[in-house]
């Protein structure tokens, strides 16, 4: 069972945002445990057919990507992401089901690992190299505060998937 801790080591601000961002991918790999193969691939919910355990946890690595390498640190945009389009605005969600959950899962952490340590090398005043939608340049800190809440929203959609998939509630 995934191991998860939402108390922090310390109580400074950086470690406080990064124990919850922990807390919450955390929380979506375990909601993702012991889901069949041909589960994590479905979607129970007919209107939203790329709500998929596969699809929810590629977007979260994908929308990570997004936020602090792209956004924050100017690089530039790669993965499925740079496929967007208006037909086609979540093709992380789409080409996700074509990937195995275990393998979505362990790149999720891997990239997470990096960010920890990019999240470490950098002021939470820092700004972001690239302006969000209103042409203002963020700080760290409301990236890692955004990337909370997605991550929490996100897990209730998995919350959703997985009980109507299996009846599996709770993580």
């Amino acid at each position: 069972m995934t191991e998860r801790n939402d108390t922090p080591p310390s109580w400074d601000e950086r470690t406080q945002l990064t124990t919850f961002l922990d807390y919450a991918r955390a929380t979506a790999r375990a909601k993702c445990e012991g889901l069949s193969a041909e589960d994590a691939r479905r979607s129970p919910l007919p209107g939203s057919p790329l709500m998929t355990a596969c699809g929810l946890i590629s977007h979260l690595r994908w929308v990570e990507h997004w936020w602090l390498e792209v956004v924050f640190l100017g690089q530039e945009l790669v993965g499925p992401l740079a496929d967007a389009t208006d037909d086609d605005p979540d093709p992380e969600m789409r080409t996700a089901v074509d990937v195995p959950l275990e393998q979505l899962l362990a790149e999720y952490e891997e990239q997470a690992e990096r960010f920890r340590q990019l999240i470490a090398d950098h002021d939470l005043d820092a700004k972001a190299e690239r302006p969000i939608r209103d042409g203002r340049h963020v700080d760290l800190r409301w990236i890692l505060l955004h990337l909370i809440e997605e991550t929490a929203r996100h897990n209730g959609h998995l919350d959703i998937v997985r009980e109507l998939l299996d009846g599996r509630t709770g993580s």
